[in-house]
Order: structure tokens, then sequence, then C-alpha cells
């Protein structure tokens, strides 16, 4: 980006982000500086995409006009803490209004490929319209700027994410990182949950499968119908000398607020985001088949203490970050030692993989994540749908569906990753909300507005509701009954329409959320990450109305997309079928969410309304 100004809320238009548009049918692209027309250009992410999604009349996720946005956050690459993100934007095949529209959606992921990309000198690559050819796209460094190239993607085709990964890296030097399809997302007719896969350092250096995903809202689809199989970003590092005001701030993302508990056990922390499990068993809060827990200690099989009696455990962190938030399961030799790698073990593929659908044996769970990962596909969606589809087995014995498998049943579980990674099981690819439409059975498909929840309790966390992209990204209600105690009708309203709204706003920047999640971005530690790093003075204020501002747009946008009120819901079986065997305070009654709806909607519409009315029309 270009600067020129300290004052970027009173002169965006002063500040200038460098955007190629490619035509994917013609080949003709178009660098050009861009001015910024308010903060959400120039903080990126999300906040500038969804202003250019709100210019389009789409009404099917797989047209031409449907544009592939890629961007970053103005922190990715830099040397704060977490600054990684790379954000895949669109209107989403697998999100959709009852009205038969897709919604805008965006998703994120780490690894280096975000700042090699920015390191390019891009900030935003844009796809118009479709590659009659599978195509790979380079974008290249150069003494004169940022160079865009289509090359054949032929010999990548039917690779898993890794292999076109592995395969890529042969092609280009050490300086390049890499962002790839599976074939889910070669095969987006039958299957809407495809992701991208985002090379890391432990990947291209190990040989080992270790990718990012940006999973959520098939974004991978989205790039398989473009046509484009795969990216390369191909930069030297742009890593300079910490500022001492930054260093202070990344020792305390890493040393205090919410990223504690994410730390190694042997640092005082809980072991990684696999530490939910040890924060809602005791409540029996940890979803087991089909979000229906059972009051037993069936989940604790898959907590950490018990997989590492016979699995190699080893805890990572992404490129330059001091959170070690996910851990690498391999096989324990007989000597003890560290065997074949397995999978990336992270709360929500576990428990979505593993607990959620009666698989309770971690090297089983872990395969299923491989997989899953290979064929490119969200493992929330995938495992919430196929959690559905059991729920339904398990209902009608005698006549199931598919391959009939039920709970537990690991082989046939992987019959259905492969299938529906393959393109052969449409009624898994495309979902659980189309699933259980089909089968006019819709009460135990967990998911809000076409997009499967996360492994929280829904009768945990009533802001599922008003979650934009995902309810443990865009809505941080999800803990703070278990965590907080937090039950009280005004605690939650405010919660959802002012507090933990503001998650979104790492979506914006290019942070990862966990570089202060209880408290979203609009804090000290940003502003002075802002002047540090660019000379820019923005305040708190600012930026969350900015946040706010965001959250609120994607929101008027869920509106124009068909939405209605009805379907900020969560899944009727919550209301229908209370489950005794949770011991927090069941909130989900129909009484609270009367009254928690009409309170939420009071502050939301006013605001939501105005937005709708500057929308251009189309």
């Amino acid at each position: 980006m270009r600067i020129e100004t300290t004052d970027p809320v009173a002169h965006p238009e002063h500040i200038f982000y460098r955007r190629c548009t490619i035509d994917l049918r013609s080949g003709k692209q178009k660098t050009e500086d861009v001015p910024c027309n308010n903060l959400e250009d120039v903080l990126g992410g999300f906040g500038r995409s969804f202003q250019m999604l709100a210019e389009r009349d789409i009404k099917n996720a797989y047209c031409d006009e449907n544009p592939l946005i890629i961007n970053t956050g103005l922190l990715t690459g830099s040397s704060v803490m977490t600054g990684m993100r790379t954000y895949f934007s669109g209107y989403s095949p697998i999100k959709g209004s009852q009205a038969g529209l897709p919604a805008a959606m965006w998703s994120t992921g780490s690894g280096k490929f975000g700042a090699k990309f920015k390191w390019t000198g891009l900030d935003e690559l844009i796809f118009e319209n479709r590659s009659d050819k599978p195509v790979y796209v380079v974008i290249k460094e150069t003494p004169d700027g940022p160079q865009i190239e289509m090359k054949s993607a032929d010999h990548l085709l039917g690779l898993s994410t890794h292999e076109k990964i592995m395969t890529l890296q042969k092609e280009y030097d050490s300086n390049a990182h890499f962002a790839a399809i599976g074939q889910a997302g070669e095969n987006w007719e039958n299957n809407y949950m495809g992701a991208v896969a985002l090379s890391t350092e432990h990947q291209l250096k190990l040989q080992e499968d270790k990718c990012r995903f940006a999973g959520r809202g098939g974004m991978g689809s989205l790039m398989g119908y473009k046509n484009v199989i795969a990216l390369v970003a191909q930069s030297t590092d742009k890593i300079k000398r910490v500022a001492e005001a930054v260093k202070k701030v990344n020792i305390n993302v890493v040393k205090g607020g919410g990223s504690i508990r994410l730390q190694p056990i042997s640092r005082g922390g809980g072991g990684g985001t696999w530490a939910a499990y040890d924060a809602l068993q005791p409540f029996h809060a940890v979803p087991l088949n089909n979000y229906r827990p059972q009051g037993n200690d069936l989940p604790e099989k898959l907590s950490r203490k018990n997989v590492e009696k016979d699995y190699d455990i080893k805890s990572a962190a992404c490129y330059r970050c001091g959170i070690t938030c996910h851990n690498y399961i391999s096989e324990k030799n007989e000597d003890g030692s560290k065997g074949e790698f397995i999978a990336k073990f992270d709360y929500e593929p576990v428990n979505l993989l593993g607990t959620n659908i009666g698989i309770h044996e971690a090297g089983q769970a872990g395969r299923l994540i491989q997989l899953c990962d290979n064929y490119g596909m969200d493992a929330i969606s995938l495992g919430v749908t196929i959690s559905y589809l059991l729920s339904y087995n398990e209902r009608h014995p005698e006549k199931p569906l598919l391959n009939g498998a039920t709970f537990g049943d690991y082989d046939k579980i992987c019959e259905l990753i492969i299938g529906a990674g393959g393109g052969k099981y449409p009624e898994v690819g495309k979902g659980s909300m189309r699933l259980s439409q089909n089968t006019g059975e819709t009460d135990y498909a967990y998911h809000v507005k076409g997009l499967e929840l996360p492994a929280y309790q829904p009768e945990t966390n009533p802001g599922y509701c008003w979650a934009i992209a995902g309810g443990h990204v865009s809505m941080g209600t999800y803990g703070i009954l278990a965590r907080e105690g937090v039950s009280d009708i005004e605690s939650w309203v405010k919660a959802i329409t002012q507090d933990k709204l503001h998650i979104v706003g790492f979506n914006l920047l290019g942070l990862c959320l966990f570089f202060d999640i209880g408290n979203g971005i609009a804090t000290q530690m940003v502003v002075e990450c802002l002047e540090s790093e660019f000379g820019l003075n923005v305040s708190i204020g600012s930026i969350r109305e900015t946040v706010r501002h965001c959250f609120l747009h994607a929101m008027a946008l869920e509106f124009r997309q068909g939405y209605t009120k009805e379907e900020f819901d969560l899944p009727a079986e919550v209301y229908n079928k209370p489950n005794p065997n949770i011991t927090l305070p069941n909130l989900v009654t129909p009484e609270f969410m009367t009254e928690l709806k009409e309170r939420v909607w009071s502050v939301f519409d006013p605001e939501v309304e105005e937005i709708l009315n500057r929308f251009p029309e189309r």
C-alpha cells in the first residue's frame, strides 16, 4: 500500500492499495493503485471486499458475474504477531437463503502464503468470469512491481491439496508459497464446501501435509468453478526489525489475554484449541452424536491427556507466531519415538470429525481429518453434514441414506468423505441444509442460515443466530456461558449487539482472532501497531465504529439476498427436545429467545435499514 497521510479516517483517499483484476475468459488483466474510500478499504479483508460484493446482483454462486476476491489485511505480512491472514471472498455456494439466493461470504487462513502475497507488492487480486481451461496463477515480485501470469494446471488435476503444493514447490524456488484447492473444489458442481489450502513453513520443509485452510463458505468450490486450481506467491521475505512498540504488543499477545490458555501445557496453558474439551466436558457440553451429549465420559477419550498415551503430540505455531494453538499428531513407535505424521489437531475438526460422529479413537479421527484436508473440504461443514446423515440413518434403520453409515462406523464414514470429496456424494457435498430439505427432516440439521455450526452446543450460544460467517469467527459469544457464567438476558443483548460482534474485526486487519480473543481489535494494542508500522493515527473509537459497520453491512447483504428474520434462528431440535444432560443453564427456551430476538432486533434494525437504503441499485 502507498500511504500519504497519517489520518486515514479523515483522508482515506490518500492511501492507495494495489489491485489486479483478471478476466479469466480473455486473460486480460488490469493493475492499478486504488484510492481508499473509507477506513474499511484501508484496513482491508472482508471490509473492503464486501463493498464490492454489494454492487453485484448475484442469483447463483456459480455465475461469471460472481467475483472471487483475494486480499490481505493491512497488518498481513507485518511484524505484528499473528499478521498472516489471506482472505477469499465471494457469494457462497453453500451459505444461502431459503429464497435460494447465495450469501456474501469470506474465508480466511494463516500459513505464509498471505505474507508472500503481500510482499509481491499486491494487496488484492480479483478474478472475473471463468477460465475455459484449468489454470494456476503466479504472482511474482519484480523490480517493476507485481507480475501476474496464468499457466496451465493440467498436471495438477486430481491431486490432493498437499500433492498440488508439493508439485508446485518443485517448480518454484524457496521464495514461493502456495494456495491450492483439492478434488472437492474441482468437483464444485457436487461439492459446495471446498476449502483453499495454504502452504506453511512446516509443510514445505518436512514434506508433510501440514497446510492451513481457508475453509468456511465454500470459497475453494468457487475457485474451482473459476477453473483456478492454485496460486503461487513468489517474493523475497520483507521482514523488518521489530519496533519496540510492536515488540511489547507481541509479548502481551503471547503472555496475556485469551491466548494464554492456548499455550502448551509446559508453558502453563491448556495445550491449544484442543483444550476446549477440558473446558466443556465438565458440563457435558462437548458435541456428541450430532450435538446430543449423553452425559457420559465418551468425549474424554479424545481429550489430550488420553490421546498422548498412545500417540506422539507436538505443539505447533504458525509462521513467526508465539501462540502455539494447534498440535501435530503422529504415530508413536514402540520405542516411544515419533512415527508417521497423521494430522493437525484443532478443536473443531477433532470434535466434528471425531466425537460428534461417534469416533472416539484418536488415530481414526486423525485419519478422517487427513482425508478431509487432502480432499480440500471445510471440516466444519463436512463433519456436521455427516453427523446429520448418521442421525437420519439411526432414526431410519429400515431405509438409511447412501451407504447406511451409522455413528462410529469408521470405514463407512471414510467412504462418505471420499465420495463427497470426489463429487460422488452430492448429498453430503452440498451441506446439511440441502440434505435435510431433501429428507424433509430439518429439525436436527445443525446449521444457521445455511452454514453449519462449529463445535459448541447451540443451547449454550444463542448468539449463533446473528453470526454472519460462522458462529465462532463472527460472533464471539460461544464461550461466555461456559467460561464466564453469563446467563442473564441483559448481558446477552449487550454481548450480541455490542461487545462480541467485534471478533469480526480481526478479519479486516489480517490478524488471527487469538491476537486478543476477548476484546476484538478495537484495543490500544492495535492502535499502537498501526502507528508504529505505518504512522497512522486511528482511535479505538474509530476502529470500533468501523468494525460494527462492517458487521451490519454484511447482515444487510444477507437481507438483500432474501433472508428473513425467521432464518436467524437455531435448529428446531434445540427447542423441541431440550437436552437434560447439559448441566449449564438452558438459555434457549422459547420465552428467552422471543425476548432476546425482540431486543436484539430493536438495536440492529435501524442501523441495518440505513445501510440497505444506501446500497447501490442493481
